[in-house]
C-alpha cells in the first residue's frame, strides 16, 4: 500500500495526518510546534521534532518512510527562500523524497480553492498572504513582521485597542467604549495607572490579549466608531498584503481569495470582511471571489500531498471525501 502525509505545522501546534492514496484516513496525531522559529535549536531542532513524532506516528501504522510517497509541510517560519532551502533540507534528512515545503499560508488554497489555485489571506496570530497560480508558481507577501507591512492578527488589534484607549486618556484621541474593557483587563483604576499596567501586564505578555481581540468585534457590533476604524484599517492592511499577491502573479478574474485564521473565521463584526472585500478589488482594479475558510487548514496539506503524488488537482469528490475526514476527526479529538 502507498500512504500520503499532510503535515500543518503552526507556532503552537502542529497535525499530522496520514492517508492511503485512495484518500482513506490512516491515523492523525497532534503535537507541539516544529517550527525552527519556536525552538531553541532552529532548524536543528525542527529535525529532532519531526524525526521523534515521525518516528513514533509513522512506526505505530508500520509504515517506512520509504513507503510515503508524496507528502506535503505547511510550516510556520518558511517566509524566505534560505528558510525553504533549509527546511527541505530537513525533510530530505528524515528520509521524505517527492514532497512540498511551503509556508503554511499556501495551504488554505489547497483546502479552500475549487481550482487549487488563488490566494489566501491568513489572519490568525499573525497575518501572511500567499498565493498558487495555475502554473504552480508561488508567491508570499508578508510575514515576517510589521516591517513588511503584517499589521493584522489578533495580536496586533489587541495593540490597537490598548492603544486608542491610550489615546483618549492623553493623546486627543476619540472617545471609545473600549476604555472601561481595557481597563478592567488591565486593572486599572484611574488613567495615570496605564502606562504601568500596558508596560507590566500587556507588553509582558502576562494576560491572554484574545480578550481584547474580541472586544474590538463586539464593540464595533454596537456601533463604537473607534472599534469600526480598527477593523477597516486591519482590512485594508491585509487587503493591500493580499493585492499584492494578486497583482504580481497571473491569476484569471475572478481570482479565488480564500481568508483562514481564527480572526478571519471568528469575528464576530462582519465589518472585516466587507471592508477587505471592497479594498482588495479597490487596490488589484481586478475581480476577487473572496470566500472565509470553514475547513481545517491541514486538510490542504493532504489535498496537496495526493496532488504531488496523482500530478493533478484531486477532484471534489476526492478533496471532500478528505475534508471530511479530517473534520471528523479533528472534532473527535
Amino acid at each position: 500500500m502507498n500512504y500520503i502525509l499532510g503535515v500543518d505545522g503552526g507556532n503552537t501546534k502542529t497535525d499530522y495526518f496520514l492517508f492511503d492514496t485512495d484518500a482513506n484516513l490512516i491515523d492523525y496525531y497532534r503535537g507541539g510546534t516544529c517550527s525552527h522559529e519556536g525552538l531553541k535549536d532552529g532548524f536543528e531542532g525542527s529535525y529532532r521534532v519531526l524525526k521523534a513524532v515521525l518516528d513514533d506516528f509513522l512506526g505505530r501504522n508500520q509504515v517506512e518512510y520509504r513507503a510515503v510517497s508524496a507528502s506535503a509541510f505547511g510550516l510556520a517560519g518558511v517566509d524566505t527562500p534560505y528558510q525553504k532551502k533549509r527546511l527541505e533540507e530537513v525533510i530530505k534528512r528524515l528520509g521524505f523524497s517527492n514532497f512540498r515545503v511551503v509556508n503554511d499560508s499556501f495551504l488554505g488554497i489547497k483546502a479552500g480553492s475549487p481550482s487549487g489555485y488563488g490566494v489566501c489571506s491568513i489572519n490568525g496570530t499573525g497575518t501572511s498572504s500567499g498565493g498558487i497560480d495555475d502554473k504552480g508558481a508561488v508567491l508570499q507577501v508578508g510575514g515576517i513582521g510589521a516591517i513588511v507591512g503584517d499589521e493584522a492578527g489578533g495580536y496586533h488589534i489587541s495593540r490597537q485597542v490598548v492603544r486608542a484607549v491610550y489615546d483618549e486618556a492623553y493623546r486627543f484621541g476619540e472617545k471609545t467604549s473600549l476604555t472601561p474593557i481595557v481597563y478592567s483587563f488591565l486593572g486599572v483604576q484611574e488613567k495615570a495607572q496605564l502606562m504601568e499596567k500596558i508596560s507590566d501586564s500587556y507588553l509582558a505578555r502576562k494576560v491572554d490579549y484574545t480578550t481584547l481581540t474580541i472586544a474590538c468585534f463586539e464593540e464595533a457590533n454596537k456601533k463604537d466608531p473607534v472599534a469600526i476604524q480598527i477593523l477597516q484599517k486591519t482590512a485594508h492592511n491585509l487587503a493591500r498584503s493580499a493585492g499584492g499577491v494578486v497583482v504580481n502573479m497571473n491569476f484569471r478574474e475572478p481570482v479565488p481569495v480564500i481568508l483562514a485564521g481564527s480572526v478571519w473565521v471568528k469575528g464576530s463584526c462582519p465589518i472585516l470582511v466587507e471592508e477587505f472585500k471592497k479594498a482588495i478589488e479597490l487596490y488589484t482594479k481586478k475581480k476577487c471571489d473572496v470566500s472565509v475558510l470553514m475547513v481545517p487548514p491541514a486538510t490542504g496539506a493532504v489535498i496537496w500531498a495526493l496532488e504531488q503524488y496523482q500530478h493533478t488537482f484531486p477532484s471534489l469528490d476526492i478533496r471532500q471525501k478528505i475534508i471530511k475526514q479530517v473534520e471528523k476527526r479533528l472534532a473527535d479529538s
